[in-house]
């Protein structure tokens, strides 16, 4: 039976059926235990598991990242939350030059279970170093695969198939939309993990995002069908891998694509979706890929964010620029 949640119930229920399911399952963090996490993703949890399964650990993200690493060394499956995503950097050197590369540098003896939760993203009023968009920095890191659910069905399975995965997984959690609700059937098949998915079908042109920016793409698509334009709307899902074939074939047969994320547009996702789609389907756009997102600029205060971040108007822009060729 399929129930309505939000997105972050959807990763609490996520957490706890892993935790029932394998007693390896580990969840680290500052106050994911009798604070539930700052945005109560983790409510519950230590109550019900116990604070040896569900862990408070010190204000210090190297040595939560470390640590877990030692646990998956062991044989745990440690979940680690960092509060958010401004925070994570001072765990950067343990994440890109130990996590990533352990499993290449056994040649494949090591495996590092390790899933490192990340709320990200803009759109709550918040303070300085709480509204990063961090994803591409990891993305280029060889030996991570970087998620991110745009809805509670999603991170429901999602979660689950980066606990279960032998690499190290980071999971961006977009944390506007912690609060958007969605159908979850806990008994449903999921499908791959890094598969992208056609969450609404179009002829016209592709939007192709994710996480908190897949329903601004619906919103989008639904403002340009009121003049008669048919987009569709592509969750990525996975920022690495990038299912690059189903972006193929989506734009095989719209012959356009507008790629919108949060993250800096400089160097961001976008740039090398853009530089491999023009590879692949050269002789079927018939207009230059666009993107849309953060400017190259320190993340705003809180009053001027919302000039900062996508919106409707800029990516329909976007889209009007693209229909023009």
């Amino acid at each position: 039976m399929a129930d309505k949640m939000a997105l972050a119930k959807a990763i609490n229920e996520s957490l706890r059926r892993a935790l029932e399911s394998d007693d390896k399952v580990l969840i680290m963090g500052e106050d994911v235990g009798k604070l539930g996490g700052v945005f109560r993703v983790t409510d519950g949890l230590q109550k019900d598991f116990g604070e040896s399964r569900v862990i408070d650990t010190p204000l210090a993200e190297s040595g939560i990242v470390g640590t877990a690493i030692g646990l998956a060394l062991r044989g745990y499956r440690p979940v680690v939350e960092i509060q958010f995503d401004g925070f994570v950097f001072p765990a950067y050197d343990q994440i890109v030059t130990q996590l990533a590369k352990m499993h290449a540098r056994s040649l494949g003896k090591v495996k590092l279970p390790v899933v490192v939760r990340i709320p990200y993203g803009g759109g709550i009023g918040a303070v300085e170093h709480h509204s990063e968009s961090p994803e591409s920095l990891f993305a280029h890191v060889a030996g991570l695969k970087i998620v991110s659910p745009s809805n509670a069905s999603d991170a429901y399975w999602m979660m689950q198939q980066a606990i279960q995965s032998d690499d190290p997984v980071i999971f961006f959690e977009p944390k506007r939309r912690y609060w958007d609700k969605a159908e979850v059937n806990p008994e449903a098949i999921p499908g791959p993990l890094h598969k992208a998915a056609v969450v609404r079908p179009g002829t016209d042109l592709t939007l192709a995002a994710y996480g908190p920016m897949v329903k601004l793409c619906q919103e989008v698509a639904d403002a340009a069908a009121e003049e008669g334009k048919k987009l569709e709307v592509l969750d990525l899902r996975s920022v690495s891998p990038i299912d690059f074939d189903s972006i193929q074939a989506s734009v095989e047969k719209t012959r356009r694509l507008v790629v919108v994320h949060e993250a800096p547009v400089f160097f961001g996702s976008g740039a090398e979706i853009a530089a491999r789609i023009t590879e692949r389907c050269f002789y079927h756009l018939e207009a230059p890929v666009l993107r849309v997102g953060g400017y190259h600029a320190p993340y705003p205060p809180a009053r001027l964010e919302e000039e900062y971040l996508p919106n409707l108007d800029r990516v329909l822009d976007a889209v009007d620029r693209s229909l023009a060729y």
